[in-house]
């Protein structure tokens, strides 16, 4: 099968799995789920229950002693950015499915959902050692480039320590305006990613999705096993039997995920979390139901606090 024919064939099954459930539910009102893409203020009024505190203009709020909130005219299309990590740690998956699938099916379905209001997709695909710039166009043809472009990069057999700080920071660059941006990893990196995911974080509408297998968080008993680091190819043959061994995994897991919390939390980043063992849709869709009941509740919050004229 050709690599067009490939990618077709799976942009067709996502539309039928996935894309249907997802089409008007989730970015049909993605003005309400993406909030704050606009570039032009268009005016500074008194806060309203039910305003985005976000926008709150606390300078204008002291000066008069009432709550005030900017108000943006939005443009009528927005570019999104897909920063991807391809480096080998993604190649993994305990089951039918490898990490890099969902990032491949995320990826095209985010774009797809984008690209049918007019908007423009772009992306930067990193693969642990070298980056590629995928430029922002609109179309169907861009989107099944887009899609060849991730599957049909060849896997490094060995690579650096993966090193997210590259990409964010070109990321960086290459979104000079506004924009909505994702960041599809593991997260499997070196440390130093959460400083640019910040500055993303307050100068774009971020998004960072987090890839995940179940057997990355807990180390099953199933005897003498090999493992693999997915970076280096270096290999070692543990017994799983041990419940040390397993405890240790499992305290290393908890350990690294403490991290990563951290490390959002102090970015500022809104997370949304993939397993191989999710169904997509109903993932992204719960994701968009938690996102806009946030907004909504901090509107409350803030109007029950006395920010209400």
């Amino acid at each position: 099968m050709s690599s067009s024919t490939r990618t077709e064939a799976l942009l067709k099954r996502l539309e039928w799995t996935v894309l249907r459930k997802l089409d008007g539910m989730v970015l049909g009102d993605y003005r309400s789920l993406f909030r704050g893409l606009g570039l032009d203020l268009a005016e500074i009024r008194e806060y309203q229950y039910g305003d985005d505190v976000r926008f709150m203009d606390w300078n204008v709020t002291a000066r008069l002693g009432a709550p005030y909130v900017r108000r943006f005219d939005e443009d009528r299309d927005i570019t999104a950015w897909f920063v991807l990590d391809l480096s080998p740690s993604v190649y993994f998956g305990s089951g039918r499915a490898k990490k890099l699938d969902l990032l491949a099916d995320f990826a095209l379905v985010m774009a797809r959902l984008l690209a049918g209001k007019g908007n423009r997709i772009g992306a930067l695909l990193y693969d642990g050692k070298d980056q590629e710039l995928v430029p922002a166009r609109g179309g169907r043809m861009h989107l099944l480039y887009l899609l060849d472009r991730i599957v049909s990069r060849p896997r490094l057999k060995s690579s650096p320590p993966t090193d997210l700080r590259g990409p964010l920071m070109t990321a960086i660059d290459l979104a000079k305006r506004r924009s909505l941006v994702f960041v599809v990893s593991d997260f499997f990196s070196l440390p130093g990613w959460a400083e640019p995911l910040s500055y993303l974080a307050r100068r774009h509408e971020l998004v960072a999705v987090r890839l995940v297998d179940p057997l990355e968080l807990q180390l099953p008993d199933l005897g003498i096993i090999t493992l693999q680091d997915a970076e280096t190819g270096e290999q070692v043959q543990v017994d799983s039997h041990d419940s040390g061994l397993r405890r240790r995994f499992a305290a290393a897991s908890a350990r690294r995920e403490a991290e990563l919390r951290t490390g959002f939390d102090n970015a500022g980043a809104d997370v949304l979390e993939l397993s191989t063992e999710d169904d997509l849709a109903e993932a992204i869709l719960g994701f968009a139901i938690l996102r806009k009941r946030r907004s909504q509740l901090a509107g409350g919050a803030a109007a029950g606090r006395g920010f209400a004229p």
